[in-house]
């Protein structure tokens, strides 16, 4: 009883940080979807490229189930998952990460938690695991991905938030106050000693 409540419990965390990740796209132009907002090339929509091919690896080849989507040996990984190409279109990705969550859904679903798994691009002696340690690290990954976009996103519009029914009026006014008192804090700190 406890594995199935343990299971639905990550699965659904999972299921909503999926949903959180694809929303910090909704209204954004195709180029500030794509374009590199951090000096290393993050992007919105390489964010959600990146994690769908995530999935696809952990819910699919760990588990001897491979992703029905063509995937490069995990070998000849050269980050190319972390951007689109000019000719992949945001609804061929964002299709992509669906149909690669029905597929890792399907594995979560079918397998128990203590299912074994291979990773084999874990180091020794770390690559055989089980599906409870693969939903613990997945839904840490997408989690940390989502967290990644929600900077993005603040940093393009102002919108902040997981999800639309709890997004709220931007207030610049409010903003600038609290922004102004954190400001005033860092600039008067002094350092404690030890």
């Amino acid at each position: 009883m406890i594995d199935e409540f343990a299971k639905d419990n990550l699965h659904g965390r999972l299921r909503r940080d999926r949903k959180a990740l694809l929303w910090k796209l909704d209204g954004l132009s195709d180029y500030d979807a794509r374009r590199p907002l951090t000096a290393t090339g993050t992007n919105l929509l390489g964010l959600v490229k990146h994690v769908a091919t995530v999935e696809a690896r952990y819910f699919g080849e760990v588990f001897d189930r491979p992703s029905p989507e063509p995937l490069p040996q995990w070998q000849d990984y050269d980050g190319d998952d972390l951007w689109a190409a000019e000719d992949e279109t945001r609804d061929q990705i964002i299709g992509f990460y669906r149909r690669t969550c029905e597929h890792s859904d399907a594995t979560i679903n079918e397998l128990s938690l203590d299912a074994p798994g291979h990773v084999p691009w874990w180091p020794e002696p770390c690559p055989n695991t089980n599906l409870f340690a693969i939903l613990v690290h997945v839904l840490g990954e997408t989690n940390r991905h989502a967290g990644h976009a929600d900077i993005l996103r603040e940093d393009l519009d102002g919108r902040t938030g997981v999800r639309p029914e709890h997004e709220q009026q931007i207030d610049e006014e409010a903003r600038a106050a609290y922004c102004a008192k954190i400001e005033q804090a860092a600039r008067t700190a002094t350092p404690m000693k030890a």
